[in-house]
């Protein structure tokens, strides 16, 4: 192996998340080029039933993972999790940030019924989700981070799976959008079923849509 091969295994190792090719190529002194044949020469040295370990590519960047048949061994090690599991509310938010991102807060207390508040806010805590500016009315936006991609083990937000078998028009994703809200409100029995608010950050988030 290569020296520039070992320096981008030993980059590799040391960083708990996926590093982007231009941190390796920063970190490496080296060119483009030179870290593509180096991650080359990784994936053979970790080629799929040679090592414990495979070279992949993941939220955007390239990381060391176990390899697929220590999958076993790693839960049994691994049984005791370190963080609670996700709650269906919490899962439910982080399923409409990640499919409608960026979305604010009230819009997602609007599409589940109920209020967003606690479930959003351990999703930040967890770094599943992040800010991501402002909309027009002031609310804070979210959307999904890096983690939540190396979790669920996607390149890209375009790995998501499907939730229609139709190329959606900017109108269709409108009306969907609006259908949901429906059901959201049909769900918590009316917008008057919505949790309080202040009287000027009312009317913002029933008119930021």
């Amino acid at each position: 192996m290569s020296p520039l091969a070992r320096t981008v295994e030993a980059l590799l190792f040391l960083s708990p998340e996926p590093v982007a090719p231009l941190d390796l190529i920063e970190a490496a002194g080296c060119s483009a080029d030179e870290l593509a044949a180096a991650l080359e020469e990784l994936a053979v040295a970790f080629a799929p039933g040679e090592r414990g370990l495979v070279v992949r590519e993941l939220a955007g960047g390239w990381t060391l993972t176990t390899a697929p048949e220590t999958e076993d061994a790693a839960r049994r090690l691994l049984a005791r999790p370190r963080t609670p599991p996700l709650t269906p509310a919490q899962a439910e938010t982080l399923a409409i940030v990640a499919y409608l991102q960026p979305v604010s807060r009230p819009e997602i207390t609007r599409i589940r019924g109920v209020s967003a508040d606690s479930a959003a806010g351990t999703l930040l805590e967890r770094g599943l989700i992040e800010e991501s500016g402002r909309s027009q009315f002031g609310a804070v936006l979210y959307r999904t981070t890096a983690l939540f991609l190396k979790l669920f083990g996607l390149g890209s937000l375009s790995e998501l799976p499907a939730t229609e078998q139709w190329d959606p028009t900017p109108d269709e994703e409108a009306d969907l959008r609006e259908r949901l809200v429906r059901a959201g409100e049909a769900r918590s029995g009316g917008p008057a079923a919505a949790p309080q608010q202040q009287p000027a950050e009312d009317a913002a988030a029933l008119s930021e849509f």
